[in-house]
C-alpha cells in the first residue's frame, strides 16, 4: 500500500465525523445518505436523514409509502427526482430483490437513480467493491494532489481520475478509502483556504509543493444562467384556492404548485396569468393584487416569481397540463408537498389572509 494511502486511512480513522449512516452502515442507510448528500451539505442532510428513517425504517416501508408522503418528507431538500427514484427503486427492490439492495455491482448499476457516483459509493461502502467514487471533493483533492490542470467541468476528467484511483482502492479497504477521500475534501482540502498543514496528503501533493493550491483545480466560468419572469395565481373560490400536482416527467414532478407560467417579453403579468391559468386549468379568473415577489434559483436558471391574489370567475377546474388539481384551504395545505419557492409564497398568503381575518 502506498504511503499516502496509509496516511489517508490513518487520518480518516482519527478525524472522521460521527454521522448517523456511519454509526449504522446497513446498505439501506448508505444508499439513502448518499442520495441525499448529492449537491447537499452534510449538516443539511442529517435532520432529513433522521426524519426519513423514522418514517421509513427499511426498504419495504419506503416501497409501501405513498409518493406524496415521500415527497413531503423530502420537501426543501431539492432535486426531487432523487426522492422519486428512491421510491421507485424501493418498489423494484421489493418486487425483484426481496426488499434488499443487491450486493452485485452490476445489479446496482441497473437500478433507477444509480449513476456512476451512487453505484461506486453504495457498492464500496455497503458491499466492499473496489470502485472509487469521484465527486466534487475527490476531483478537487486529486487535481491538487497530482497537479492536474484539466478543466474539472470536462467529463473525461472523472473517468481519468477513476482509472488512476482504481489500483489504490484495490489495495485498501474500499469503504474507508472512498469515505476518506471525500472527508479530506470536505474538511481539509476545501475550495478556498485549504488547511494544507492538517492534510495527510501534503507530503506528496504537487499543488502544495509548487504553490498552486489556489490555481487548482482549474474550473472554467459557468455560462450565464437564464432568468425568467414567472407569475402564479392564488385563485380563490369559496375560501379555498387551487393547487395543481405536476406531472411525474416534469421538473418538480409530484409536487403541488400554484397555477401560472412564464411571461412573454413585454406582456402584462395579468395577461400572462389569465392565459396560463385558463390553458392549464380551464378556469376564467379575475387577477387582483400581488401577494409577494420571490427570487429563487435552480441549477440551470433563476426565476422571479410574482404571486397574485385571484378570484374564480367561471369554469370547472381540470388537470389539463398536470396530474391533478384540487381546491385546498389554508388549514389543509400543510399536508401537501410544495417546492421551496411556493412555500415562500404561502408565507405571504398566510400573513395577508390572517390580517384580513380570512385564515384559521
Amino acid at each position: 500500500m502506498k504511503d499516502w494511502v496509509t496516511r489517508l486511512l490513518d487520518w480518516f480513522e482519527r478525524h472522521q465525523r460521527r454521522l448517523p449512516w456511519r454509526d449504522d452502515c446497513r446498505p439501506y442507510y448508505v444508499w439513502l445518505s448518499e442520495v441525499m448528500l448529492q449537491q447537499t451539505q452534510v449538516d443539511t442532510v442529517i435532520p432529513y436523514f433522521e426524519r426519513f428513517i423514522r418514517a421509513f425504517p427499511d426498504v419495504p416501508a419506503l416501497a409501501a409509502a405513498d409518493q406524496q408522503a415521500v415527497l413531503k418528507l423530502w420537501e426543501g431538500l431539492g432535486y426531487y427526482s432523487r426522492a422519486r427514484n428512491l421510491h421507485k427503486t424501493a418498489q423494484l427492490l421489493v418486487a425483484q430483490h426481496d426488499g434488499e439492495l443487491p450486493g452485485d455491482i452490476e445489479a446496482l448499476r441497473r437500478l433507477p437513480g444509480f449513476g456512476p457516483y451512487t453505484t461506486a459509493a453504495v457498492g464500496s461502502i455497503a458491499f466492499g467493491y473496489p470502485v472509487p467514487v469521484v465527486d466534487g471533493n475527490v476531483l478537487r483533492v486529486f487535481c491538487r494532489f497530482w497537479g492536474i490542470a484539466t478543466d474539472i467541468r470536462q467529463p473525461r476528467l472523472r473517468t481519468e481520475l477513476q482509472t488512476r484511483l482504481t489500483p489504490f482502492i484495490a489495495a485498501a479497504p474500499p469503504s474507508a478509502f472512498n469515505q476518506a477521500m471525500m472527508e479530506v475534501g470536505a474538511l481539509v482540502c476545501r475550495p478556498q483556504a485549504p488547511r494544507c498543514n492538517a492534510c495527510p496528503l501534503q507530503a506528496d501533493c504537487v499543488a502544495f509543493q509548487t504553490g498552486r493550491t489556489a490555481e487548482l483545480p482549474v474550473k472554467s466560468a459557468r455560462k450565464p444562467v437564464p432568468h425568467h419572469q414567472i407569475v402564479a395565481g392564488i385563485v380563490w373560490k369559496d375560501e379555498k384556492f387551487l393547487l395543481a400536482r405536476r406531472r411525474q416527467d416534469q421538473m418538480l414532478g409530484g409536487l403541488w404548485v400554484f397555477p401560472g407560467g412564464k411571461s412573454k417579453p413585454g406582456e402584462a403579468p395579468a395577461t400572462t396569468l389569465r392565459r396560463e391559468v385558463h390553458a392549464k386549468t380551464g378556469l376564467r379568473i379575475r387577477v387582483g393584487f400581488p401577494y409577494c415577489r420571490v427570487e429563487h434559483g435552480y441549477t440551470h436558471f433563476k426565476i422571479t416569481l410574482t404571486a397574485y391574489r385571484c378570484e374564480w370567475r367561471s369554469g370547472e377546474a381540470k388537470a389539463l397540463t398536470s396530474d391533478e388539481v384540487r381546491w385546498v384551504s389554508l388549514q389543509e395545505i400543510g399536508t401537501y408537498p410544495l417546492p421551496k419557492a411556493n412555500h415562500k409564497v404561502l408565507e405571504a398568503v398566510r400573513d395577508y389572509e390572517r390580517m384580513q381575518g380570512n385564515a384559521g
